[in-house]
């Protein structure tokens, strides 16, 4: 790990990324990708020193908000649970009355259950968690370095006992690993065990560019021998990988989801995550 000071934490759009890079191991991850100008060694996390000073200015300056981690890195990475800084960035929207959703793989995030619980009561949070395979020897070879499938369910049941919303990210979905029936089911029968709020799928596929498709490629060698040389034949260098069930998967998708009355469009999703109460007790205050 490395530390830097940034000249800002929060986006146009309220996101923040206290970290950079990860050690989750997942095989696919889009993060790697060269776009991104990593300019680091993507396990060498890069931490913002100076975060949580910049995040207790934004935030006394800014209209409240919903804030939002995870889309770039995972914020409960092993070194949160000595550095904090998630926990930090909590105590901090807690008090200035902001609402918070992050985006993780990890059931780190029940340390902090009392502060999401304390934040949910004035405003609103949201916990969205990745769910990739219904199999948890799978999961191992996916996402090496966190936790289970079964243990993120668990987590989710936990979160909605406390009335705490989930959302669930159903991605990415690789072709000739992961595209099943029986593993779409299976995500989508934890999802309605655990009451999510709504399931945010992208397409049956999965997204490789330079950075991520090498690491990938590498990976797919490693644990799926032959696996390498179908993809280059089939998809060459594009960026979108479809699968050839996507079809018949996502109108699986669509019914059991409509069926449970589970969300599945995106841009209801997207707007329900971004949208702050206007009840909350500090709209009431202003």
């Amino acid at each position: 790990m490395h530390y830097v000071n940034s000249k800002s934490i929060l986006s146009s759009k309220n996101g923040m990324n206290l970290y950079r890079g990860c050690t989750h191991g997942c095989i696919y991850c889009d993060s790697r990708s060269a776009i991104y100008n990593m300019g680091h060694e993507f396990e060498d996390i890069e931490i913002k020193e100076n975060s949580l000073e910049l995040l207790k200015k934004e935030l006394i300056k800014r209209p409240k908000a919903m804030i939002g981690t995870g889309a770039m890195t995972d914020p409960y990475i092993p070194l949160e649970k000595r550095l904090k800084y998630v926990r930090r960035s909590l105590e901090l929207i807690h008090r200035y009355g902001f609402g918070f959703t992050c985006i993780t793989k990890s059931d780190l995030v029940l340390r902090d259950l009392d502060l999401l619980k304390k934040i949910n009561e004035k405003s609103k949070v949201v916990v969205q968690m990745t769910l990739t395979t219904a199999d948890d020897e799978l999961c191992k070879i996916l996402e090496p370095n966190v936790c289970s499938t079964s243990r993120r369910v668990e987590v989710l049941k936990i979160l909605n006992k406390n009335n705490i919303p989930t959302v669930v990210w159903l991605c990415p979905i690789l072709p000739y690993i992961n595209d099943t029936q029986d593993n779409l089911n299976g995500i989508l029968d934890y999802c309605i065990e655990a009451n999510v709020h709504g399931v945010l799928c992208f397409g049956m596929g999965l997204t490789l560019r330079d950075g991520n498709r090498q690491y990938f490629y590498k990976k797919l060698d490693e644990h799926f021998p032959g696996l390498k040389d179908k993809y280059i034949k089939e998809f060459g260098d594009s960026y979108s990988i479809p699968s050839p069930n996507e079809k018949e998967l996502m109108e699986i998708f669509k019914r059991k989801t409509e069926e449970n009355g589970i969300l599945n469009d995106t841009y209801e999703i997207m707007d329900y995550l971004a949208s702050f109460p206007q009840n909350s007790i500090q709209s009431k205050l202003i």
